[in-house]
């Protein structure tokens, strides 16, 4: 298995693409602290991963509170002796208003809340997770950014700007850390079938899908795949990437 005797922290694994990158983990090994802000669903997620047969613990995390980031790794160290990999995949697309709108119309609300999730969230989670992986003597971060770290759509500046910006921290954290055996990289999904967007009416479903060039969603399996083997050795050569899981959306 790629993972076996590695401890894995992931951050928003309570559902969607963090627990497809949680249970990915597992399968390959890893023992797993799921975290999340909904206690119910995170513990689902322990649940799914003690059916198929691998080792999870929950614990409570507000990325945007850097000190439960902190308190997640000490349990990670407590509870299974090390940290060796984290995914930071926490993220929201919208403020506390609910709604898209330019950047002049923009609530500041909005703006604090999409940054101190989105951007602020990463570096609070890489700033307590580095340690204990130099700690650990080498280890593996892997950030979930976006197409949006690449580009922008219309209604979205916050989110683009945050998603940039986790972008930017993987590169400079990369080459922080490179000489003490820790890497980061950066994965950027296109808009994958979580229940977000099966919130969503068809028509809007419709526009998603034909922002692809496959003319579909993302699976979130389709991200953990790549999550978990950049988490692995097999990838012990690649540092400070982005890799986009995107169905062509930047092809085109």
């Amino acid at each position: 298995m790629l993972l076996d005797g590695k401890t894995a922290l992931v951050t928003g694994a309570g559902s969607g693409i963090g627990r497809a990158i949680a249970l990915a983990y597992a399968r390959e090994g890893a023992q797993i602290i799921v975290t999340d802000i909904d206690e119910t669903e995170g513990n689902t997620t322990v649940a799914q991963i003690a059916e198929i047969g691998g080792k999870a613990i929950y614990q409570h995390l507000d990325v945007s509170q850097p000190e439960q980031h902190f308190a997640a790794v000490d349990v990670a160290k407590r509870t299974f002796g090390a940290l060796h990999l984290a995914c930071n995949n926490a993220g929201i697309s919208r403020g506390p208003s609910g709604t898209y709108r330019p950047l002049g119309e923009l609530e500041l609300r909005d703006w604090e809340r999409i940054i101190d999730v989105n951007l602020s969230g990463v570096f609070y989670g890489m700033r307590s997770q580095i340690p204990a992986l130099i700690e650990a003597r080498s280890g593996a971060i892997v950030n979930i950014a976006s197409v949006m770290s690449q580009v922008a759509r219309p209604g979205i500046g916050a989110y683009v700007a945050s998603k940039h910006g986790v972008l930017g921290l993987t590169r400079a954290g990369a080459l922080d850390y490179a000489s003490q055996h820790v890497r980061i990289n950066a994965v950027g999904p296109g808009y994958v079938d979580t229940p977000i967007l099966r919130a969503r009416t068809e028509e809007e479903r419709a526009v998603f899908r034909g922002l692809h060039a496959l003319g579909r969603l993302g699976q979130p399996e389709e991200i953990a795949d790549l999550v978990t083997w950049l988490s692995s050795e097999q990838a012990s050569f690649i540092t400070g990437a982005y890799f986009p899981v995107d169905g062509g959306y930047l092809a085109q």
